[in-house]
């Protein structure tokens, strides 16, 4: 029995349970509609295999993978086989690719399991991250060590472009912040400073709290969320863009190339954004000191020079040293973990700011407890 069921430029034929798709010619711009629907109707027989058979076929564009993509689709639904030996290989990959996307991804269980099985789920994460952080720490510390014997990679125009965003460009926002912060320190020491007609050492405490701690934490604060977090979007962009497999696909060490010239440029940065936090956090207390309570100029800046303590004033730029490091590091390690999808560069982003902010706490409370025990 045979039969011809199509015209140009797909013929289609029924022979002994199995159905012939013949392309020939030049297959383009090809509606298969109708054809589609005449092949399902004849696979409701005693078919067990559709054959494609191309008959002089030059030309085909993506109409023709269509065609195919769909047959399959359907014979797959009905347990029939399709035999596509004699197409174009091309053709067979793009099919072959097609179906091996998960279109149709199943969702999570709700499940959650029994109390010991969500622990050991925790557990085995908790460790998986602290095993994923130790190994970017240490090739963090090997990138250094290529850097220090001249054999990395790193760009010096990365480097400068780097130390631009964290360091000029970061002036402004953090001179503001810094004297707003020296205001609000000043006004709440005059409280109970005027109880005691001591207002006049309001300039010794803002001296001394900016210079030791709160100029160092301000600028910390600041440029975590504004470029550690920058990191982490950045190069979190990469990720979904496929950037970092193309670096490490042409043999460049993300190390070098990514995270050495932002870490340098925020370390070298810091301190002195440190030193301008606290100055500018000074300048905040003398205006509330000299303008709001009257305090002469001269007087409050003699007592504020003579609150200056050396000691305090490099322990808030070592904090700020060490903050310009876990800023770096966090937004950098955020950004090279990160998913890839658009919502895994947003899930990114806040865990760069959150845990940037976490560690510098806990790094100010250990040198401070490591300070008070030296005598610094």
């Amino acid at each position: 029995m045979h039969k011809n069921l199509t015209a140009n430029p797909i013929d289609i034929m029924q022979k002994e349970g199995t159905i012939y798709v013949v392309p020939q010619g030049s297959v383009l711009h090809y509606d298969s509609q109708n054809d589609l629907r005449k092949i399902e109707g004849y696979t409701s027989g005693d078919v067990k295999q559709i054959t494609f058979l191309p008959d002089n076929l030059q030309q085909w564009d993506s109409s023709l993978v269509l065609l195919v993509f769909m047959v399959k689709q359907m014979a797959q639904a009905k347990n029939i086989s399709v035999n596509l030996e004699k197409m174009p290989q091309n053709l067979r990959d793009l099919v072959d690719m097609a179906f091996a996307v998960d279109r149709k991804p199943e969702h999570k269980s709700n499940n959650r399991g029994g109390i010991l099985e969500q622990v050991g789920k925790q557990t085995s994460n908790i460790f998986s991250a602290f095993t994923n952080a130790l190994n970017f720490f240490g090739a963090v510390f090997v990138g250094l060590g290529r850097l220090l014997s001249f054999r990395s990679v790193m760009r010096y125009i990365d480097f400068c472009s780097a130390l631009d965003d964290c360091g000029p460009k970061a002036l402004a926002i953090v001179s503001l912040i810094s004297f707003l912060v020296g205001l609000i320190l000043a006004f709440v020491g005059v409280v109970q400073l005027q109880t005691f007609g001591a207002q006049i050492y309001v300039a010794s405490l803002v001296t001394i709290g900016m210079c030791r701690i709160m100029g160092a934490i301000m600028v910390g604060i600041i440029m975590a969320g504004r470029t550690g977090s920058s990191y982490a979007a950045t190069i979190g962009t990469m990720q979904v863009n496929e950037e970092l497999d193309a670096l490490q696909t042409m043999g460049f060490s993300q190390i070098d190339f990514l995270v050495m010239p932002r870490l340098l440029a925020l370390v070298l940065a810091m301190p002195i954004l440190t030193m301008l936090a606290d100055f500018m956090g000074m300048v905040g207390g003398a205006f509330v000191g000299v303008f709001m309570i009257g305090l002469p100029y001269q007087e409050y800046w003699k007592y504020a020079f003579d609150a200056f303590r050396l000691n305090n004033f490099l322990v808030g730029i070592f904090h700020g040293f060490c903050f310009g490091i876990i800023i770096a590091l966090c937004g950098c390690y955020c950004g090279l973990t990160c998913g890839r999808d658009a919502d895994s560069v947003g899930v990114a982003t806040t865990r760069s700011v959150v845990r940037s902010v976490v560690w510098m706490i806990v790094i100010t409370g250990i040198i401070t407890v490591v300070c008070q025990e030296i005598g610094i």
